[in-house]
């Protein structure tokens, strides 16, 4: 009996053999089937795809490069899932060779994924031939006018500007200014920081620079979101003044936020086709903040030929947006310089075909490095010199383009370019190591002028200079706008290009009350006061001999040019003064007593 069970007993285990051949049966099942390998595989691929898409943020437009990358990246994914799935592990003791493999994989795709492939294939083939025909080698007319110039006259169509319109500041000058009022803000500064992502526009009738403010950090992002950004900074381009204007409600949609609200996804989720150049922040002319987001179009085959067609305006605050086929007057920035600066390359370099544009090279010219902006008409243009193809040290002229018609004029001026114009100046401050900011275009008394606000090393502006294009050897330096506008005409004027009569004068006369003197940089300057009159005149004794001489009570003409308005007139130099009558000898004592005792 008890030999019967331990037999029963040996029977119910398996042998070794019997257990390692269930193994080996178990390692070589088969694999998913085929519809299950296809659904999992699709499912893969949807994950895959809408996880790419949410950052990536691809248009779903043929025109559109990162659509082709989209698509491809589709194909190699669903295809890779149904091959993972599918192919069975081969025996231990089963040896392929690499034909072999090929060839199993050959027939796994004509079995399972052979419209994706060809999908995949004719992806790779289309981006290629659209690559192809919209080279400029072949489509060099289309590309030439894509931006049309016109010609136009410097001075008549650029009129002298107001000193109110004169922007004083660079980008990095402003964004400094307004990084530094964040952090007068108490209730702000801990919770969020500036931007630096302004934008050049005219607000009211004024060059300002405006930008919002983002999150600190990711927890500040998160404690905060509820509620929006409270604010956004505007920096005077003029007076260089920085304000943080607070809103009523803040604003909920900027790039500072990481998901559904940042501004590219709320917008490509808005407008799934559309391609957009980077959206700039701008205000209206009643301070509610907008985001400009200009739309992308190719006009040359299938990826060329890059130009911008309306915009898409999204309201910061609640997000609602609109596209524009004609944007608002109050939008100033649709065409980006970058984008006006490589059309124009286009029209300068293929003028007369591409084979020229290579080896002849005849009439070919291209912009210079670097742009800056002017304020004229309630619009804002972007300026640019225009040089040869060698690129020399000399200008042929340049660019004027209206950002948002992208209306463009060139301006025959030759003359320095803006580099060499900037070492110029920069020459004449050396041992203050001031840096030369890009140069601004003004229309100084007919002639093109180069404006260069001059900075220290803590990007504060604490000079100026106004440099000839036509003979940048004339260079002026003045702590004011006005002032070196006037010793800048005064130059021109020397030099002969002028007449004396460009500066405004005007001429005053009185009896003298007041003298004061006073010693500046080696020079003696007396201060006049006329009766009647709360101004002082300062009048440089090396200039003019006789106000050595001057006494209280003798009766003078003096000749200036207008200040500027709001701007002290004893500042100014380049008077002419002249004696109309002298006072009476016995005054003389009195005079000198009094003119002791207030010096």
């Amino acid at each position: 009996m008890l030999y019967r069970k331990l037999w029963e007993q040996t029977e119910s285990v398996p042998s070794a053999r019997e257990e390692n051949f269930t193994l080996k049966e178990k390692k070589n099942r088969k694999p998913m089937g085929r519809a299950g390998s296809l659904l999992v595989s699709l499912l893969i691929t949807a994950v895959t795809g809408f996880a790419y898409f949410y950052v990536s943020l691809p248009a779903i437009n043929p025109q559109s490069g990162d659509f082709y990358s989209f698509l491809a990246l589709l194909c190699v994914v669903y295809t890779v899932s149904v091959f993972a799935l599918s192919v069975q592990k081969p025996a231990d003791n089963v040896v392929r060779t690499p034909a072999e493999k090929l060839k199993e994989w050959f027939q796994f795709v004509k079995r399972s994924c052979l419209p994706v492939v060809i999908l995949f294939a004719a992806v790779v083939v289309v981006a290629i031939v659209g690559q192809i025909i919209s080279m400029p080698i072949f489509r060099a007319s289309a590309y030439r006018d894509l931006l049309t110039v016109q010609t136009g006259d410097f001075a008549t169509d650029i009129a002298e500007i107001s000193f109110s319109e004169i922007p004083t500041l660079d980008r990095a000058s402003a964004e400094y200014l307004g990084d530094r009022q964040m952090g007068t803000l108490s209730d702000m500064v801990s919770q969020f920081e500036y931007s630096g992502d302004s934008t050049q526009i005219n607000y009211q009738g004024r060059p300002v620079r405006v930008a919002p403010i983002a999150y600190a950090d990711l927890i500040k992002w998160f404690t905060n979101r509820g509620n929006g950004l409270p604010a956004y900074v505007v920096v005077d381009m003029v007076t260089q003044e920085a304000t943080v204007t607070r809103l009523s409600e803040g604003m909920k949609y900027s790039f500072s936020e990481p998901l559904n609200r940042n501004i590219m996804r709320h917008l490509r989720f808005r407008y799934p086709t559309m391609m957009f150049a980077t959206p700039e922040f701008e205000i209206n002319e009643e301070g509610h903040p907008f985001w400009v987001a200009p739309r992308v179009v190719k006009r040359i085959g299938l990826f060329g030929g890059t130009d911008i067609q309306g915009a898409v305006l999204v309201d910061a605050v609640t997000g609602e947006s609109q596209y524009y086929e004609e944007v608002p007057n109050w939008v100033d920035t649709l065409c980006v310089p970058e984008l006006i600066m490589q059309q124009y390359d286009y029209h300068g370099t293929l003028i007369n075909g591409f084979i020229n544009s290579v080896l002849g090279q005849r009439d070919v010219t291209k912009t210079t490095d670097g742009y800056n902006y002017i304020a004229m008409n309630d619009d804002v243009y972007v300026y640019t010199g225009v040089t040869s193809a060698n690129a020399d040290q000399s200008n042929l002229g340049f660019l004027l383009c209206n950002m948002r018609t992208k209306e463009t004029h060139f301006y025959t001026a030759p003359g320095a370019t803006e580099q060499a114009a900037r070492a110029s100046a920069m020459g004449v401050v050396q041992d203050l190591g001031y840096t030369a900011t890009f140069p601004l275009l003004l229309n100084i008394a007919g002639e093109p002028t180069y404006f260069i606000p001059l900075k220290d090393a803590a990007n504060l502006v604490k000079t100026y200079a106004m440099v000839n294009v036509a003979r940048y050897d004339i260079v002026a330096i003045g702590d004011t706008v006005p002032a070196c506008e006037r010793k800048y005409i005064q130059m021109l004027s020397d030099k002969g290009i002028t007449t004396p009569e460009e500066l405004p004068q005007t001429e005053v006369t009185g009896r003298v009350a007041e003298i004061r003197t006073a010693v500046m940089d080696g020079n003696s300057v007396y201060f006049i006061r006329l009766s009647g009159n709360d101004v002082f005149y300062a009048v440089s004794a090396a200039q003019n001999r006789d106000v050595v001489t001057l006494n209280v009570g003798d009766t003078v003409s003096i000749e200036h040019a207008v200040p500027a308005e709001g701007e002290t007139v004893s500042i100014l130099d380049g008077y002419t003064l002249t004696v109309k009558s002298r006072a009476p000898v016995q005054n003389y004592s009195t005079s000198t007593a009094q003119r002791d005792n207030l010096t």
